[in-house]
């Protein structure tokens, strides 16, 4: 139980319904901000304004998924008001209080290192990371048969990464019958790509190696699929970047030649936020459970 513990929760989706949902359940105090628009009535949860709270109560204080932006706005899709978060209030706070987020930036760096506070970044854990990577794949699935117009089966696709997503997507597409190309850069990934039966291909191949996909899905978090790369890829194929903001494609290029480029970060959110956020949910529990 949770008992005595208060949660500030600032923003989000409705992957925080779950997370609310939970924490409520174990009897924990949760304070919403940027909720106006809620109408879900959960027990023990009040909806405050940022200068109603009494941020020296605080325990833990929970941002989105994309945490804040270079300004400390945090998005929100149950209030048209802007939130910030700031140092001012993270200071005001216990000691012992922790943050969480999906992601970080530089801004959020910052804060927590000017006012000594811990945060956890959640999206870098294995677990969530594992877990998520069932409904960003399915996700990706959908979008590609959204936006193409041929079948998955028989489908030339190109996978760039072999991390905890890449992995789940490859072999996703693989299962649908698509021939499945994935690019590392690592000597053990490119061993592992083989053993799973699929197509290796060197990063630094990729001019050479993306000249006949038809859908290229990219979940590394650098500019990998650069003008030189697009300039020598089919026009039809479609171009879905599941990496964080900005992406890793030129999507100025993609545009400038007529291919169809998607970023899509967050896709559980979006195409299965109570599953994603069952999955946050049973995370934070137990990570609060632990700072008792």
């Amino acid at each position: 139980m949770l008992t005595g513990k208060h949660v500030v929760i600032m923003g989000g989706d409705a992957r925080q319904l779950e997370i609310i949902r939970k924490l409520s359940t174990l009897d924990a105090k949760i304070s919403l901000i940027g909720f106006e628009q809620l109408d879900d009535g959960f027990i023990g949860v009040t909806k405050r304004k940022v200068d109603e709270l009494e941020w020296d109560a605080v325990d833990a204080i929970l941002l989105p998924i994309s945490g804040t932006d270079g300004k400390g706005e945090v998005e929100t899709i149950f209030s048209n008001e802007k939130i910030r978060l700031t140092d001012e209030q993270v200071k005001k706070t216990p000691k012992h209080c922790i943050l969480y987020s999906g992601i970080s930036n530089h801004y959020l760096d910052a804060c927590v290192n000017k006012t000594k506070r811990k945060l956890v970044k959640l999206m870098e854990r294995d677990d969530v990371a594992i877990y998520n990577s069932i409904p960003t794949a399915e996700g990706t699935v959908m979008m590609a048969i959204q936006h193409t117009d041929f079948t998955i089966h028989g489908a030339n696709v190109a996978v760039l990464g072999l991390g905890r997503v890449g992995m789940s997507v490859a072999r996703t597409f693989a299962v649908l019958g698509a021939k499945v190309k994935v690019a590392a850069r690592d000597s053990h990934h490119l061993a592992r790509i083989t053993e799973m039966g699929l197509i290796p291909i060197h990063t630094s191949s990729l001019i050479t190696e993306l000249k006949d996909v038809d859908l290229c899905i990219n979940t590394i978090p650098a500019p990998i699929i650069t003008a030189n790369v697009l300039a020598e890829m089919p026009t039809h194929c479609f171009i879905i970047d599941l990496a964080s903001k900005p992406g890793g494609t030129d999507f100025r290029y993609a545009e400038k030649r007529g291919m169809k480029a998607l970023l899509a970060p967050g896709l559980p959110g979006i195409v299965a936020p109570k599953t994603a956020g069952k999955i946050l949910a049973d995370v934070l529990t137990k990570l609060l459970d632990e700072e008792k």
